[in-house]
């Protein structure tokens, strides 16, 4: 029964669900529960750093359930997306029901779509990339899937990598930094890609190309079918998704860097490289996202065996409550930079 415990990630859908059907002030019980009632869970519950032994990561490695769990944001990330598409063109609301259901579809794309994207892109089906792929679609992200897979794990916590943040960078301008630089990074990857293939720009290889098109038919086909409004509900929710991925990023390496070796290389990814934590509903609702440390040192595990390792610097709330310190940036100062390793800061 335990394994069912993930299931509590489909928690923020149904209280999206539960905004849009019953609107009013309960257009906000997204944010509230994701920003305000998880951090508070994450104080009370205790933290837990306990690993599995060869044997259970054997049988959890075997039950589909894990699998399952994922698969199924597909239909319920879409369903919302239709569903508030349908409430924000066909009734009559607020403009600040308006906001509050943008602001509650943002943090399911966020959470239940790029995050389980992201879990799915590490996979080596091509059923679940597809998933993970078509999940990136309504944040307009897509280009993540290239820019994470074959940048940002090579490049981690080192000048070079766009989604990790700067020792004293504020999270509002790691969103511009890591946006603009991660888009042009899996542009550049791209090209470097089908080079080595002897493919050309327009080639159905090519599949930044294809992206931008999926993404350009999304809102064209939004606009459409529900109009002014629905465009602006399907861009503007799309962006609350990817600044919540980009706030995720800010905080997952956060003042980290790889110390460089005599010949100049940088050393390998590490457990310290990666900030950590083990509060147990983050954990839960993240699809174990917050044990980061361990998916950077074998990026192949499945989040269902991820490990807590001692050596990882460890953050001192959950990443939903990190989230929110992060938005105000001299007490995120003043929380974190002391429990950055000394020689990395010196390094900047």
């Amino acid at each position: 029964m335990k394994d069912f415990k993930y299931l509590a990630a489909f928690s923020i859908p149904i209280f999206a669900f539960i905004g849009f059907y019953l609107k009013g002030y309960w257009v906000w019980a997204t944010p509230i529960f994701a920003f305000v009632c998880i951090p508070i869970l994450e104080l009370v519950f205790p933290v837990d750093t306990d690993n599995f032994s060869e044997e259970d990561v054997d049988n959890r490695l075997k039950r589909r359930l894990f699998d399952w769990l994922l698969y199924l944001n597909l239909p319920i990330v879409f369903g919302l997306l239709i569903y508030g598409l349908f409430v924000v063109t066909n009734l009559n609301i607020e403009t600040y029901e308006f906001v509050g259901l943008i602001f509650s579809l943002g943090i399911v794309l966020g959470v239940n779509g790029i995050n389980v994207a992201h879990e799915l892109g590490h996979r080596q089906t091509t059923n679940e990339r597809f998933i993970g792929k078509a999940l990136l679609l309504p944040s307009f992200y897509m280009h993540f899937f290239i820019e994470h897979n074959y940048g940002h794990h090579l490049h981690a916590a080192t000048p070079e990598d766009p989604a990790t943040a700067r020792y004293n960078q504020s999270v509002y301008s790691f969103w511009i930094t890591s946006t603009v630089r991660q888009y042009f990074s899996a542009w550049r990857i791209q090209q470097k890609l089908l080079k080595n293939n002897n493919q050309r720009f327009l080639s159905v290889k090519n599949d930044m190309l294809w992206y931008t098109v999926f993404q350009v038919l999304y809102l064209i086909t939004a606009f459409f079918f529900f109009g002014k409004t629905g465009f602006i509900f399907t861009l503007a929710s799309g962006m609350v998704g990817f600044i919540l991925l980009e706030t995720v990023n800010y905080i997952e390496h956060y003042g980290l860097l790889r110390l460089q070796t005599k010949s100049g290389r940088y050393e390998r990814v590490r457990e310290m490289h990666s900030w950590n934590s083990n509060h147990v509903i983050g954990r839960i609702v993240l699809y174990e996202l917050t044990r980061h440390s361990d998916h950077h040192y074998k990026s192949s595990k499945k989040y269902q065996i991820l490990d807590c390792h001692d050596e990882s610097p460890q953050m001192p709330y959950g990443y939903p409550t990190s989230m929110v310190l992060a938005m105000l940036p001299p007490l995120w100062f003043k929380i974190m930079n002391k429990r950055v390793p000394r020689e990395m800061i010196i390094r900047h």
